[in-house]
């Protein structure tokens, strides 16, 4: 009779999965971008010998200013000169301290002359990608008309303004005191329904920037779901690929974090969310099968992301995968052939995938068992960074019971798990002795070849760690027993 073991059986995704799900859930990308452009700059020296590594002195940029106030041309050259100078932090420091110095930034910025209004526009976009809190708080006055102009008729202003807003976004006090009462959620709807992608792209940035947001949760996406905007950037993440991925690659991004949030995935569900990106994730696999796509791997990052975590929901209905199981185990398996190496961190984000796809689902273990790509899956154990994901994907197969550990211990074979267990990694090995038991537990075979080929010596190796020695132990008495009497293994089992 087997003694029995204090061994605690993985739940959904094993053990790891939780912490691994909690990783993919807070990871964020704030960051701010600063547009360049290709205007020559060719008279844009002021007493620096001809340089721009240099600030500009109080003297400097007080001159600057009272230029402003001269004839259109002097003007306009003056502001280029001015935003050439605010690339400098000390730069932004002298300007924003000098009196008047936003009120007339902001006065030109108003201009009814283009030429005027785009370099003053400039002139902000480098203030609001400014690191220092106290420059970007010299740009609050300025938000209300950052706003307005997203209306306007130039798409470069519409454009600029787009980025300078969602750089400001990047502040907590920002957001929660200016932009969003100021109404930056309808007019960032508004500019979501604009034909020039490059406003759309603009919009999906500063939307991502106030969805990661400390009050996103409570104060944003609500507003946002509420809005009815998950389902227009739905259609952005699927629409318009041959033309560029950038609209993409950011509304993708947003919807990450909105299912991120769990503030109502349900709507996300009943709004054919998960199928919808599941057969893009299809396209984007054939695409890459005949033709190789410059930076895909930025666009399947986040939907690959936004389908592992609605696979996660409660909700989420199992059958809405079923028609096309195996294209999608086939896709996922084509970004990691296609990504390794270069671009590792898509490979886990498909084993991550492949662990929710795998964790409450019997049929598709079995679809993956079934598949001529799993040997593709099982060399993925060498790599050091992947394997603990891979075991935790066979664990999930291993817990289906007894017909799937029979397939397992067919196909994956004994020396891949022994291999496991020489891993450096002791969350990686605490996997291995998962996996392990699970198949001793349902298929009792498997424990006799593990001692037939000396794996009781690997497991041996492990008992001076703290951390694995009371499951290594308890391993090596089933282990044992079950070799000594496999004629003694409970009904079932055989």
């Amino acid at each position: 009779m087997l003694s029995s073991l204090d061994w605690t059986t993985p739940t959904t995704g094993c053990c790891f999965g939780t912490a691994l799900r909690s990783a993919r859930r807070l990871q964020q990308l704030v960051s701010k971008r600063l547009l360049q452009e290709d205007v020559l700059i060719d008279d844009i020296s002021i007493g620096t010998g001809g340089g721009t590594t240099a600030p500009f002195s109080e003297q400097e940029v007080s001159e600057l200013l009272r230029n402003s106030h001269k004839g259109t041309e002097e003007r306009v050259k003056s502001l280029r000169r001015l935003r050439w100078a605010l690339q400098h932090k000390e730069t932004q420091q002298t300007f924003i301290r000098l009196e008047s110095s936003m009120r007339i930034l902001i006065g030109l910025f108003t201009s009814n002359l283009a030429d005027l209004q785009m370099e003053a526009a400039r002139c902000l976009h480098e203030l609001s990608y400014s690191e220092d809190p106290e420059v970007v708080e010299a740009c609050l006055p300025a938000t209300s008309y950052l706003l307005t102009y997203l209306s306007g008729h130039s798409t470069t202003l519409t454009e600029l303004c787009l980025y300078t807003l969602g750089n400001l976004a990047a502040e907590t006090k920002i957001v929660k005191k200016h932009l969003l009462p100021q109404g930056i959620i309808p007019a960032l709807a508004s500019c979501m329904q604009s034909p020039h992608l490059a406003v759309q792209e603009g919009a999906g940035y500063a939307l991502s920037q106030l969805l990661q947001s400390k009050e996103a949760t409570e104060e944003i996406i609500p507003l946002v779901l509420d809005s009815g905007l998950s389902q227009q950037m739905l259609r952005l993440v699927c629409s318009n690929l041959d033309q560029g991925m950038g609209v993409a690659v950011e509304f993708s991004w947003c919807l990450h974090y909105i299912i991120c949030s769990r503030v109502n995935n349900s709507l996300l569900i009943s709004q054919r969310t998960l199928p919808t990106l599941v057969r893009l994730l299809l396209a984007l696999a054939s695409t890459m099968t005949t033709t190789p796509v410059e930076g895909l791997e930025l666009l399947v990052c986040p939907v690959v992301r936004c389908v592992s975590n609605l696979l996660a929901e409660e909700e989420t209905c199992g059958g809405e995968l079923q028609a096309e199981p195996e294209c999608l185990l086939r896709a996922v398996f084509v970004f990691i052939r296609n990504f390794l190496p270069k671009h590792f961190f898509i490979v886990q984000e498909c084993l991550w995938l492949l662990n929710n796809l795998t964790a409450d689902d019997p049929t598709l273990c079995s679809v993956l068992l079934g598949l001529d790509l799993f040997p593709s899956l099982l060399q993925l154990l060498h790599c050091q960074k992947a394997s603990e994901l891979v075991l935790t994907v066979l664990c999930n197969i291993a817990a289906k019971g007894p017909a799937h550990c029979q397939a397992l211990h067919q196909k994956a074979r004994l020396p891949s798990l022994l291999g496991a267990l020489t891993l450096s990694d002791a969350q990686a090995v605490n996997q291995v002795l998962e996996l392990a038991h699970l198949l001793f537990l349902h298929w009792p075979e498997a424990a006799i070849d593990f001692v037939d080929q000396s794996g009781l010596q690997a497991l041996e190796h492990h008992q001076g760690n703290p951390q694995l020695q009371e499951k290594v132990e308890a391993l090596i008495r089933m282990a044992s027993q079950l070799a000594a009497s496999p004629q003694a293994c409970p009904q079932g089992f055989n």
